[in-house]
């Protein structure tokens, strides 16, 4: 209700159009909304108040007129998503924001690498359970590829219940960096655009859905290179259905899909027509759906 207000009341807009780096009190942004109500400067500062803690957002304590402290208010980066920017004209939002896009600023800041490294292993062990409880297809693998495949998580897990398995785990340099070692398993660092290390299978979760189909295409290109004839791409995404539904699983589809849209060029959830499109035109059979592991689904393809 709060937000939704300040939305229509364009007090948000208000912030952002103050000069860079300052803040602006609510008797100003009362003037500037037009304002009869001699409340409104309370008003303001109690729902704003609320914003602040919730990060979206800055508050401090300055001199005003009269002499005492006064809050001010100022944009935080919650408040700078460029959604609209990104709408209107194109590009990226977060890089709008940073200058570059996601996968690229993590090259650039330590913290942000090991802080985003942390949180894709944190999930991705919950979904790797349930994904090994509920998928047999690993049993007549030999070498596996990992391919976007973070700090090791997802094939260190596969390995350790398929001993056979050589593991291998392909992922930019950086991310190799932030790796630790498995048992097991061996990090490649690379460019996927560029070359896919060699494999009887190729394993990708949570890839494909950060890139546009141009982009998708130069990927599974690389992939279907580095597999012999047969061999087996592995793919877990989520799936978007033909149309919303009003249960968790829509939920959460439709939200990470809205979480890809500020993130990469052309990021995207997909449906299986879509995947089935994507692969088909890189050489590749259709795809089987194989599972589900919670909202994340389990498909095959191979290489013909």
């Amino acid at each position: 209700m709060i937000l939704k207000s300040a939305f229509e009341l364009k007090i948000l807009d208000i912030i952002l159009d103050a000069r860079e780096g300052a803040c602006i009190s609510t008797p100003e942004i009362a003037k500037k909304i037009g304002a009869k109500n001699p409340n409104a400067p309370i008003l303001l500062d109690r729902m704003l108040q609320l914003l602040a803690s919730h990060s979206v957002l800055t508050c401090k304590l300055q001199k005003g007129e009269k002499g005492g402290d006064q809050r001010v208010y100022g944009p935080a980066p919650l408040c700078k998503f460029h959604l609209n920017d990104y709408i209107k004209e194109g590009g990226v939002p977060f890089k709008r924001a940073h200058g570059l896009i996601q996968f690229d600023y993590t090259g650039t800041d330590a913290r942000f690498n090991h802080v985003f490294n942390q949180g894709m292993a944190h999930h991705t062990i919950l979904v790797m359970k349930k994904l090994l409880e509920k998928y047999n297809g690993f049993d007549d693998v030999k070498v596996l590829v990992d391919v976007g495949g973070n700090t090791g998580v997802n094939v260190s897990m596969i390995v350790a219940k398929y001993p056979h398995i050589k593991g291998l785990n392909y992922d930019l340099p950086h991310v190799i960096a932030d790796a630790p070692s498995y048992p097991g398993v061996e990090h490649i660092g690379g460019d996927m655009f560029e070359s896919v290390p060699q494999a009887d299978t190729i394993f990708m979760k949570w890839v494909l859905h950060d890139w546009s189909d141009e982009h998708c295409l130069k990927i599974l290109k690389k992939c279907y290179e580095a597999l012999p004839k047969n061999g087996k791409v592995i793919l877990v995404e989520s799936l978007i259905p033909v149309l919303p539904q009003g249960n968790l699983e829509s939920h959460m589809v439709f939200s990470l899909d809205c979480h890809t849209l500020v993130h990469n060029q052309g990021g995207k959830e997909r449906s299986k027509e879509d995947f089935e499109t994507l692969f088909t035109q890189s050489g590749f059979s259709g795809i089987n759906v194989i599972c589900c592991a919670y909202d994340t689904w389990v498909m095959e393809t191979f290489k013909k």
